[in-house]
């Protein structure tokens, strides 16, 4: 095993974690789904990352809960990134309780600055109603909790 095989294999480990929780949700509560705002919810979970996968990142933009409330201009969404989705799969509504939940997602994807390919996660993804309408909650960067989102 090289030198550079080992950095990449640590870099795995500690980056892609990281990662995945500065653009996934967390969750927050443990109540019951209602019936009633899942179907929504779901679908509207769904069309967003369809978007993100196919890194249509100007439309994605329209679900995210930051566009709403301006703490993130649409310039600083858009140099966001760094993962690539090869595949993601809304799995369901975990909770749901008032005007916000957390949704299960099982994504496939690849860190490609990293050279880090392949990686399989499932993460509990924020979402929040905002005037009738489910919108994504990006989370704050984990290395820069104080920073806008």
């Amino acid at each position: 095993m090289t030198m550079q095989s080992t950095r990449r294999q640590l870099l795995a480990r500690l980056a892609a974690p990281a990662m995945l929780a500065v653009l996934a949700g967390c969750a927050t509560g443990a109540g019951a789904p209602s019936a009633g705002g899942n179907a929504d919810l779901a679908q509207r979970a769904q069309a967003y990352w369809k978007l993100v996968q196919a890194n249509d990142r100007l439309e994605a933009w329209k679900y995210e809960a930051a566009s709403k409330d301006q703490s993130l201009t649409l310039e600083a969404y858009l140099k966001r990134g760094g993962i690539v989705y090869d595949a993601v799969e809304v799995r369901g509504v975990r909770s749901l309780e008032g005007d916000d939940a957390v949704v299960d997602v099982w994504m496939r994807y690849s860190l490609p600055l990293l050279r880090i390919k392949d990686q399989e996660a499932v993460s509990q993804d924020q979402w929040r109603r905002i005037d009738g309408v489910w919108h994504h909650v990006l989370r704050r960067s984990v290395m820069f909790p104080e920073a806008k989102q």
